[in-house]
């Protein structure tokens, strides 16, 4: 079976300068990325959910109403990962410590180079990829560990922590031979191929033993 093909990526851009939605847009669709423009935050904000692809916004910091900064901090309380490109004609200092603080990739004073602002824009959906990619394995990894009994968590939890199978056959009161049964078949549900890659999963999931 093939493999789902990633969905195109799409960059959102957020200016109220009509000029500069249009050129970015031109330019962004030049190298085959899609492209959505807003004239403010707000507007982004009622145009419904961030589409499932890689993304990555290009924000202008100084905008009427909620500016470029604020709007940064909005998205992050509203949990909209999405990786930021900032542009302004009137940055300082302060200002872009505090945008990069705050995550963003990069921060560009206008006018920019168009390389530039392609190669951050690059920057920020190989970011999301990674991001989304990430949490893509954990979602499958905590699947995985939700199919287990009770008794193969418990197993895991022994088995990760440096038990041999005949001190957790001790500790639980079974035989060495269910403990070796149980181990097996928390080995294939977590698709595990060694007993190190189980440690790593138990790490990611915070399976630990609880002591007697």
């Amino acid at each position: 079976m093939s493999a789902r093909a990633e969905p195109a990526p799409i960059v959102f851009v957020v200016d109220d300068d009509m000029s500069v939605r249009e050129g970015l847009s031109a330019l962004f669709r030049s190298v085959g990325l899609q492209v959505k423009s807003f004239t403010s935050p707000e507007e982004f904000l009622q145009s419904g959910p961030v589409p499932d692809g890689p993304s990555c916004m290009v924000l202008d910091v100084r905008l009427p109403g909620l500016s470029g900064l604020d709007f940064q901090s909005e998205l992050t309380k509203s949990n909209i990962q999405l990786p930021i490109v900032f542009m302004t004609g009137h940055g300082d200092i302060p200002m872009t410590v505090r945008a990069m603080k705050a995550g963003a990739i990069e921060f560009l004073p206008k006018p920019f180079r168009d390389q530039d602002m392609l190669d951050a824009v690059q920057a920020g959906l190989q970011q999301d990829r990674e991001r989304r990619r990430h949490a893509g394995d954990s979602s499958k990894l905590r699947a995985s560990f939700d199919r287990l009994t009770p008794r193969e968590r418990e197993i895991m939890a022994l088995v990760t922590s440096g038990l041999m199978n005949k001190q957790i056959a001790g500790e639980i009161g079974v035989s060495e031979v269910t403990v070796k049964l149980h181990r097996g078949k928390v080995m294939r549900k977590m698709e595990a191929k060694s007993l190190a890659e189980l440690v790593r999963m138990a790490d990611a999931l915070g399976v630990r033993r609880i002591k007697p």
